[in-house]
């Protein structure tokens, strides 16, 4: 019987850049599984227990541990060590209740952040689409993959404080001139500044924001940005 279903695996060559791993070992790392998040963009969950927060020596260790459904992601256990995980995603390890949200710094893509009780039922996503649905209800859908259908008028490129696992929104980020926002890939990505001007997209320039940090400003386009708060972070992102 011919075998059904995609590659678990990858070549450890082949592994996206910013994969904290050692190169020169074994042939092959696991797969991130398509779905909530790119997979040039997100860590296997496997890959976060073994080789990120150093919880598990191999990976066989790592699989036993979720398995036993010791890991939540969101606030929901997951048991599949190819799950993605990625920009603020929140993992936390359930015998302990130590919990970390993956948010880029120092040019980073994905670093662990240590946060609080209160802060690992809190996310920050961003509105990548808007359709209308049936009964001319509206649907957005977030970057990690979440979708809701809400009365709130928002729009994309705006960010929403949501509960989790519940996907409930607490409060809404409109991304505009004056907003804090976090640089989520790039060379500057997790640095924090503040919006001065958006620019239209013309010929071959995509849209673009003008932000200023505490020693200069940059221009980048929307795309590699996220509005996190309006004077201050509504969460701790840093």
């Amino acid at each position: 019987m011919a075998k059904k279903g995609g590659d678990t695996r990858v070549k450890r060559q082949m592994a996206p850049a910013f994969w904290d791993i050692k190169r020169k070992e074994s042939q092959f790392v696991l797969r991130v599984k398509p779905g909530s998040h790119s997979k040039h963009r997100a860590y296997p969950l496997g890959i976060v227990l073994r080789d990120v927060l150093k919880l598990a020596s191999t990976m066989h260790e790592a699989e036993r541990i979720v398995n036993g459904g010791k890991v939540k992601v969101d606030g929901i256990i997951i048991k599949d060590i190819n799950f993605a995980i990625g920009l603020m995603d929140v993992v936390e390890l359930v015998p302990t209740g130590q919990s970390y949200r993956f948010v880029p710094k120092n040019s980073e893509l994905l670093v662990p952040l240590n946060i609080s009780d209160d802060d690992k039922t809190r996310k920050l996503v961003k509105v990548t689409s808007k359709v209308t649905i049936k009964g001319k209800k509206i649907q957005y859908g977030f970057h990690d993959g979440k979708t809701l259908i809400s009365d709130q008028k928002l729009m994309v490129g705006d960010s929403c404080l949501i509960q989790i696992p519940d996907t409930i929104i607490n409060s809404h980020i409109k991304f505009a001139k004056g907003c804090m926002v976090l640089v989520t890939s790039g060379e500057n990505a997790g640095g924090i500044g503040k919006v001065d001007d958006i620019r239209d997209a013309i010929f071959s320039l995509p849209k673009r924001a003008l932000i200023s940090f505490t020693d200069r400003s940059v221009e980048l386009p929307v795309q590699l940005v996220m509005a996190i708060g309006d004077e201050r972070p509504v969460i701790k992102v840093n």
